[in-house]
């Protein structure tokens, strides 16, 4: 497969060929969501937003420890990011829509990624960004809905720390040796061009000169151009 140049201007994602077929999955994620009672709560959400307790409970089912760093059951959230991220596609796709900012938003679907994001703690909101990030790889649809869905969690933040956490997701992804994933680069790309994201605004990309020096080489490297205020020269005396 050729891949389509993320780096191209105006790059239409959507309209790519590629983007309306599911990758291959060899592994049944969908039986990793256990006990079966909270899949069928789940399913049972996902189709009538109902039980309505189920939102408040989801982070106890997620959590298997109140010791730090083993708090959660990693393969669970995995499981779980990309079961209610393809039942959205087809979602989606049966009302005859494609994935995008506005079909993906308001749903159950996203009443689901937008608790995790807001209800979970540091620890347990770094592994969900990392589930949703496993995910932006070729063009593909589960590429196509995940990028989406992570730029949307990013716009819909309530605060600023999700949105730090979401970029130091992306970040330590990019800071690696090439290559890079293709959705990990579009995505990226996309949250630091599009002025809607506002990303060069926000504190933590200006919380230390060396992290800003960081973030403007990450940005010189993605090939986007930023404006960059020059530093002016020191003045000698004479």
């Amino acid at each position: 497969m050729r891949l389509p140049d993320p780096f191209t201007p105006n790059l239409k994602v959507d309209m790519l060929q590629e983007i309306a077929h599911a990758p291959r999955v060899l592994t049944n994620f969908a039986s990793m969501i256990q006990p079966l009672s909270f899949k069928k709560e789940l399913d049972s959400y996902l189709k009538a937003r109902a039980p309505v307790t189920f939102l408040s409970e989801l982070r106890s089912n997620l959590q298997v420890s109140q010791e730090a760093g083993v708090r959660y059951n990693i393969q669970l959230m995995n499981a779980l990011v990309l079961y209610v991220g393809t039942q959205a596609i087809a979602f989606i796709r049966s009302k005859g829509h494609t994935p995008n900012m506005s079909t993906i938003a308001h749903s159950a679907h996203m009443d689901i990624f937008q608790n995790l994001a807001v209800d979970l703690d540091t620890e347990g909101r770094y592994l969900f960004v990392n589930a949703i990030a496993n995910q932006l790889r070729y063009p593909n649809s589960h590429t196509h809905y995940f990028s989406c869905t992570l730029l949307y969690l990013f716009a819909e933040a309530n605060t600023e720390a999700i949105q730090e956490q979401i970029t130091r997701v992306l970040l330590e992804r990019l800071i690696v040796n090439r290559p890079h994933p293709w959705g990990l680069l579009i995505t990226f790309v996309e949250l630091i061009k599009n002025p809607t994201y506002k990303f060069w605004t926000h504190e933590f990309v200006h919380c230390a000169p060396e992290i800003e020096k960081l973030f403007e080489s990450i940005a010189r490297s993605c090939m986007v151009q930023k404006q960059v205020q020059p530093t002016p020269e020191p003045e000698i005396p004479e």
